[in-house]
């Protein structure tokens, strides 16, 4: 054994293994499938306030990424994103099809990969068993897809404004990305505790 992988740590189960412990191929498809419908609810959660809605999307996506670990949490919003594309309406306010392509708020979809990928990172490191540690991934998750949303918005709109783009595409989104990570990292610690007590009434 080579002394990177001696020192290494083994990730950390994640929930959905936890309560499906037998994994197998038709497990982790039917979970990436559950992982397309969560985020697809949820988006029907929608404000309008610009040209890019604040949904409940956000928060399906650290949902789905921190139950189901980093890669299937990035297979399920790749799954959706690629659903949609295709005709699904399962976008904020049900939209769906390749003309999505040019919605301003389409560049957000594409970094939710990223968002589900990293919250499912920190699954995987049991830091959605903390609160605190929990806040940090959700807060990190929740960047992520500014970092792709908000030059895809500026672009097919022609904002070239910084703080024009700032108003459409960030600021309105600060607030209610902090409830919905503060949503997920009260949610997962709490789940965690009834396992363990389940846990320790079978012993």
């Amino acid at each position: 054994m080579s002394t990177a992988s001696a020192s290494s740590p083994a990730p950390s189960l994640v929930l959905a293994d936890r309560l499906l412990p037998r994994r197998g191929v038709l497990t982790d498809i039917g979970l990436v499938a559950g992982g397309v419908v969560v985020v697809s609810l949820l988006a029907l959660v929608e404000f309008r306030i610009g040209p890019v809605p604040i949904t409940g999307q956000t928060l399906g996506v650290m949902l789905v990424g921190s139950a189901l670990g980093m890669r299937r949490g990035a297979a399920a919003l790749t799954t959706y994103m690629v659903a949609g594309l295709a005709g699904a309406p399962i976008f904020a306010g049900g939209a769906g099809g390749p003309a999505y392509l040019l919605a301003p708020s389409f560049g957000f979809i594409i970094g939710f990969v990223a968002a589900a990928a990293i919250a499912g990172w920190a699954a995987e490191r049991a830091w959605d068993r903390h609160v605190g540690l929990a806040m940090v991934g959700f807060l990190l998750a929740t960047a992520a897809p500014f970092l792709v949303g908000v030059p895809y918005m500026a672009g097919i709109l022609g904002m070239t404004d910084p703080a024009a783009i700032a108003a459409a595409g960030i600021t309105p989104f600060i607030v209610p990305g902090i409830v919905k990570a503060g949503i997920a990292a009260a949610i997962f610690p709490a789940v965690w505790a009834i396992v363990r007590r389940l846990d320790s009434g079978r012993d």
